[in-house]
């Protein structure tokens, strides 16, 4: 990978992090460094991952928990595997009870949109297949932190302030009791630099290091979901928990100039950025900030989102395939409809045929991508009383329209919006990228690959470089870092043009390249509280 150091669009908020025997790359100090700590204690990329994607249950549970979904792709061996670590939706829980119920779109809280969690099953999952630390010490830095405490960062405190005026708004059930008792102990959001700690967190997390994750789905801490949900009127159940499993899965991919970029297939929507680049690789792209580049990324964004709101499902359900999405000859189809005015988007017809990121690489070439997530900060708003266990809602994703590909049913998968990304060149890895952030993930994707290749930015430049984010039929918002002449010239060609209010809607991402040499080279996302630990 060559970088253009003449070429900033932006001054850098800070410099690309360089070195040799292993790097970890989070949106929390605290959590890159439990990483680390694990990497210089003989473990590897998949040991550190585990240790940093635990520690930011603890140091950031605004993001994700312990009761969210992962998904992970892994450089080991000689090549990239999947792990889709995403629960199906309770076995009692159907459109029929739900119209019977009264209930006609799934509310954002409470226990309708709660699926079964899959983040305890994905630690046990790497730890197991790829891991050289027995979990207990993997899960020992989290562990440390939940029983100890530790200062809240500036986002992570202004994160969770808001979270408790929404939730303060919005959460008013006895069900709702144990999310306030564990976030906002003195009656409010611990403030920025307080000290907040969990024990019950902590004490969770030693069980799953010392199961392998059996007591989370079933044992004691399974038995504990049963009650809490069957108390509430909830939908999830011990045997839902118990039947879950892990799924290594074959990890999708598009050649975009030269280089392959992976996702995790569906059920999750990685697909999207990747149907995106198909349609935008065949366009010469020479500067990164003009109007033509900006206007044909929005356009094949808005192009594949179309396609994937409308196919994008659990495997088993989806009436397209994924093949086919990413044919050549769909993704000119589609190009084919980009010229110079904004367009509604509409999806084709192919032939038939609140989440947090880390990165880690080590000196043995080990590689790790990976990705869990609540869903909008909290989730659900549920807490399993004296767990710590924050219940996500990824179950919001579902449609009640039977017609729909990603309607609900018994035991099946929602659309996810958690994706990692991986490059490739030739049959060797450049190394693990992934931009957090909803349905801005695959829209960061697609910025941050085409910074990379076609405008030859370093890691940090290319997450420091101004972004864009299509929100639905012509409208796109901008940060205020964007120029003004190209938003002039976006509305003139039909984009209802949007100036943001501040960056948190723009994702946050992560990237570790590794060059020919050997040396790892990190970015960090400016817009959090982002860090890279490295040695």
């Amino acid at each position: 990978m060559k970088y253009d150091s003449l070429y900033y669009p932006y001054p850098s908020r800070r410099s690309a992090v360089y070195a040799k025997n292993g790097m970890v790359a989070t949106s929390q100090p605290l959590a890159a460094q439990a990483g680390l700590e694990i990497l210089k204690k003989g473990g590897n990329a998949i040991d550190a991952a585990i240790a940093t994607a635990a520690a930011l249950t603890v140091v950031e549970p605004t993001s994700n928990g312990i009761g969210g979904d992962a998904f992970a792709l892994v450089w080991s061996e000689g090549r990239l595997h999947g792990l889709n670590a995403s629960g199906p939706a309770p076995q009692s829980l159907s459109v029929a009870v739900l119209n019977k119920e009264g209930v006609r779109e799934i509310p954002k809280y409470g226990f309708i949109p709660v699926t079964v969690p899959g983040a305890p099953a994905a630690w046990a999952e790497l730890s197991a297949k790829f891991g050289k630390l027995p979990l207990t010490e993997v899960l020992r830095p989290a562990i440390l932190y939940a029983e100890n405490g530790y200062p809240l960062t500036p986002v992570l405190g202004s994160n969770w302030a808001r979270a408790f005026r929404t939730y303060s708004q919005y959460l008013k059930g006895n069900e709702f009791k144990s999310w306030f008792e564990t976030f906002a102990p003195n009656g409010r959001a611990p403030g920025i630099g307080e000290i907040w700690r969990s024990p019950a967190h902590a004490r969770t997390l030693q069980s799953i290091a010392e199961t392998k994750a059996e007591s989370f789905y079933r044992g004691e801490l399974a038995e504990k979901i049963d009650q809490f949900s069957k108390e509430y009127g909830g939908y999830l159940r011990a045997e839902d928990l118990a039947a879950f499993q892990a799924e290594w899965v074959n990890p999708i991919r598009v050649n975009y100039r030269g280089y392959d970029v992976w996702e995790i297939p569906p059920n999750g929507h990685g697909l999207v950025a990747l149907m995106a680049l198909n349609i935008l690789k065949d366009f010469e792209f020479t500067e990164r900030d003009t109007v033509d580049t900006y206007h044909k990324q929005i356009e094949a964004i808005k192009l594949a989102y179309a396609d994937g709101k409308t196919f994008i499902a659990d495997p088993r359900h989806m009436s397209v395939r994924v093949e086919d999405l990413l044919s050549d000859a769909y993704a000119e189809e589609r190009r084919s409809l980009i010229g110079q005015e904004a367009l509604e988007p509409l999806p084709g017809r192919p032939l038939q045929g609140g989440t947090v990121y880390l990165c880690t690489a080590d000196g043995e070439g080990n590689m790790v991508s990976l990705i869990q997530s609540n869903y909008m900060g909290f989730g659900s708003g549920l807490v399993v009383p004296g767990t710590g266990i924050a219940l996500h809602n990824r179950g919001h994703n579902f449609t009640l329209d039977p017609a729909h590909d990603n309607c609900l049913e018994p035991g099946k998968k929602p659309y996810h919006t958690i994706i990692p990304g991986f490059l490739t060149r030739g049959d060797q890895p450049v190394g693990p990228f992934g931009v957090m952030g909803g349905f801005m993930q695959p829209q960061g994707h697609v910025q941050v690959i085409m910074n990379t290749i076609d405008f030859h930015l370093n890691p940090q430049a290319a997450l420091d470089a101004p972004r864009w984010q299509w929100i639905e039929g012509k409208t796109v918002e901008l940060e205020h870092s964007v120029p003004a002449h190209i938003a002039e010239a976006l509305a003139r060609q039909g984009h209802h043009v949007k100036w943001a209010v501040g960056s948190g809607g723009f994702g946050r991402g992560q990237i570790i390249w590794r060059d020919e040499h050997g040396v790892l080279v990190g970015g960090t996302e400016p817009r959090t509280d982002g860090s890279i630990a490295a040695w």
